[in-house]
């Protein structure tokens, strides 16, 4: 068998400028995190008041991605994501410019609602555009300036809080989604592809109709749920995960920001061992070990007296989340090859939206309940879903199997 060819220069180009697209996004969704305890007291609010800059940001990042994606698909994904990207440092810029809380999370809303179209459209182009032999190691390539933007998202908020203060955090963003966005535009034209222009040609059917059909398939509607569940429980986690570390520690923001953040770099560990791991444990294997391991390190978080042994399992944590959600964004980018870009988009939709009902959930039950309850509870529902999600593969390969059998024995006509 001859080995794949590499791809055109134009390509890698492309993916390196959405690889650091997708690091904006990213960070841009973290970097409040750290900032919640210093938002409450600038702002004189609750916790749960100023953790709206998060959990509305997931809100909106995850309502105008169906847009997005059926704007992709119809326009060009590489065209919609190039122009969105310089939406995001407008959102960004205004950020930096509040007045007010109310102010803040407006601006957050609108930084969301269009970085709402990178992640899922840089996936989308990359399926398109990149063929399926060098599609893993391209996704990877794609996928670690996602979790780079995890780690730095975490630290750089932290840091900026503790120092200079939390808007020069929203002005360095404004900077590097501005960037980014213009080395797009500047490359498109040399770089158009089957993932820059519109779908083949044929009837044009609605958004709406689109979602309904795909929402028929009793397989996708499980895929969107354990998105949603891991949204919720992973993400819904974190944003709650250096206030715990701040209140139960002492320790700075900057260094529980940076803390949880190695969750990002455990991320990036995973990336750089799929192509050994996927063979090795399989999609049933991934699934039930990035459960239970993400439970584990959720534990370790909760109940540690040490946080010294927090930071340790923060990396395993982030190793083992990204072996579970990987193997549902690779199941997520088989939904809808006609309709690739919705049907991502259809999947981080449901994440996003589970992040900001798990952000909304966990630091309302923090004025109830301990941060340590509720971190219990998150590991619980994690190691449910890793291991819900490794019977539903398998059910379905015997399902399948059987149906194989019942055509190989079907007469002939």
């Amino acid at each position: 068998m001859s080995a794949p060819q590499a791809l055109p220069p134009s390509t890698r180009r492309t993916v390196l400028l959405l690889s650091l697209a997708c690091f904006a996004s990213m960070a841009s969704q973290r970097i409040c995190d750290a900032m919640l305890p210093e938002l409450a007291r600038q702002f004189d609010s609750t916790l749960a008041a100023a953790a709206q800059v998060v959990s509305l940001f997931a809100l909106a990042y995850g309502l105008t991605q169906l847009l997005f994606g059926s704007l992709g698909d119809r326009y060009g994904k590489l065209r919609v994501l190039s122009y969105a990207t310089l939406g995001c440092g407008l959102g960004s810029a205004l950020a930096a410019l509040a007045g007010s809380l109310q102010a803040l999370v407006l601006a957050r809303v609108l930084a969301a609602a269009f970085a709402a179209a990178i992640i899922p459209l840089s996936l989308a182009w990359t399926g398109d555009a990149v063929p399926y032999e060098k599609r893993q190691e391209t996704l990877a390539q794609v996928g670690l300036g996602t979790t780079l933007g995890v780690f730095s998202g975490q630290v750089l908020g932290g840091l900026f809080t503790d120092t200079l203060g939390w808007r020069w955090a929203f002005v360095l963003m404004t900077l590097v989604f501005l960037l980014v966005g213009a080395l797009l535009l500047s490359h498109r034209r040399s770089a158009q592809g089957p993932g820059d222009g519109p779908a083949q040609a044929g009837p044009q059917t609605s958004m709406l109709h689109q979602t309904r059909q795909l929402l028929r398939d009793a397989w996708v509607r499980k895929i969107l749920g354990f998105s949603l569940c891991q949204g919720a429980a992973g993400f819904g986690s974190m944003a709650i995960a250096a206030s715990h570390l701040h209140q139960h520690h002492g320790l700075a923001l900057s260094s529980a920001g940076a803390i949880v953040a190695l969750m990002g770099l455990g991320g990036m560990a995973y990336m750089s061992q799929a192509k050994r791991l996927v063979p090795r444990l399989g999609e049933t294997g991934l699934a039930i070990s990035g459960g239970l391991g993400m439970a584990l390190a959720l534990l370790t978080l909760a109940w540690s007296p040490w946080w010294q042994l927090t930071a340790a399992f923060m990396i395993w944590g982030g190793f083992s989340f990204f072996m579970l959600h990987n193997t549902l964004q690779t199941l997520a980018t088989q939904m809808a090859p006609h309709a690739r870009g919705l049907g991502v988009s259809m999947f981080a939709t449901a994440l996003f939206f589970g992040q900001g009902v798990g952000v909304l959930l966990a630091t309302s039950l923090m004025e109830h309940w301990s941060a340590s309850a509720v971190l219990s509870g998150a590991a619980a529902m994690m190691a449910g879903i890793g291991a819900t999600v490794r019977w539903q593969l398998r059910q379905r390969r015997v399902s399948q199997g059987l149906q194989e059998l019942a055509r190989a024995d079907s007469p002939v006509r």
